[in-house]
């Protein structure tokens, strides 16, 4: 099979690859229902798959469609490792369980767009909504935001000028963290952090509390599109401000391994952040994880194809042309549809999970 085989050009197929090679293998799937329908009317799902030993010490997680669109690459990239005879022999000898968690957000894989079916970013809503915390601010995003997601689309000389005028002043950095960062004020908007837990991170917590509480070590591989030369997998730093954990990853997966932290990653400092799960859930375990955040088109036309697919979605009464147009440009920011990329996508991705293997299977000091 070539690397083209094990992709998708729907949340339907992809999920049919998965679940095929996931029997395959001779594994099972657990299906955590959605509640709401998919955009052809077939039900969605969190896929649930143990290998190995569900007890075992060490443990891989290996997830996508956190941003939902962005399933078509991660899925891909489970469904190829599940087709590996190769990669199977190397899990048992390491003793090493692995979590494939298909689809965290299968909401928005099968309508296409990055944010769950309440509006909200994913990977901007795991806060600790209980203890009545303000939550963040983000005056930059405030200032911006009806440039971002205007009234009409496309967007005015007007409204790009104000986006422009705001690089000017404070550079293009900051611009791109007053759009990415997160923000918890503009339901409508870009990067929405929302006021709640949504389903995605309700489930997810209660998947890791019941496959990862045995666990003494977890790594966690977590995929995603959208930032960066487009083919790269650049391997992000997915925990907290620890050197130690930062110097275990590196230690597993190269210096190259960047970091929001310390401005090495072309991700801005974010917040919320999916990854905060492990530590609620998993309290026990010390925890090593990336995000491998494989590069797609330049910023500036994912954050266009981000703009216009709110936009849409404030105003159903587009006509269908427009729609649909909207529609193919996010999918193709988040799903770049060559064999070359694909490839480029299954080898990295195979690299990064061979590299977990050996960092968990290392012995301890």
């Amino acid at each position: 099979m070539s690397a083209s085989d094990f992709f998708a050009q729907s949340y339907a197929e992809a999920r049919q690859k998965f679940l095929a090679a996931v029997e395959a293998a001779g594994l099972d799937a657990e299906p955590h229902w959605h509640p709401l329908l998919g955009r052809d009317g077939e039900r969605l799902a969190l896929d649930i798959v143990v290998e190995g030993d569900p007890r075992a010490e060490r443990l891989l997680i290996l997830s996508s469609a956190c941003h939902g669109v962005e399933g078509f690459c991660g899925s891909g990239v489970q469904t190829a490792l599940l087709r590996d005879a190769g990669w199977h022999a190397a899990l048992r000898e390491a003793g090493v369980a692995v979590l494939y968690l298909h689809a965290l957000n299968p909401h928005g894989f099968s309508w296409w767009r990055r944010v769950t079916q309440e509006g909200v970013d994913l990977n901007r809503n795991f806060l600790d909504f209980t203890h009545h915390q303000p939550l963040p601010a983000n005056p930059g995003y405030d200032e911006i935001a009806g440039a971002l997601v205007p009234q009409q689309w496309p967007p005015s000389a007007a409204n790009e000028a104000q986006l422009a005028a705001y690089a000017a002043r404070h550079g293009e950095r900051a611009l791109q963290t007053a759009i990415t960062g997160g923000q918890y004020a503009h339901e409508l908007g870009l990067f929405y952090g929302g006021h709640a837990p949504t389903w995605s991170n309700v489930t997810l917590r209660h998947v890791l509390e019941e496959h990862g509480r045995h666990a003494r070590q977890i790594a966690w591989i977590d995929l995603h599109t959208g930032l960066g030369p487009t083919g790269h997998g650049e391997r992000i730093f997915a925990c907290r401000d620890d050197a130690a954990a930062l110097a275990r990853a590196r230690a597993w997966w190269g210096a190259e391994v960047t970091s929001i932290y310390d401005g090495s990653s072309s991700s801005a400092l974010l917040q919320g952040l999916m990854w905060n799960a492990i530590f609620d859930a998993c309290p026990q375990a010390e925890y090593t994880g990336i995000a491998l955040e494989y590069g797609t088109l330049p910023l500036p036309q994912m954050i266009e194809a981000l703009r216009a697919d709110h936009w849409l979605e404030a105003h159903p009464e587009a006509p269908p042309a427009q729609a649909a147009q909207i529609k193919r440009q996010i999918r193709d920011a988040f799903y770049v549809d060559t064999d070359d990329w694909k490839r480029q996508i299954v080898e990295q991705a195979f690299t990064a999970a061979r590299q977990a293997l050996a960092g968990l299977s290392a012995p301890r000091g």
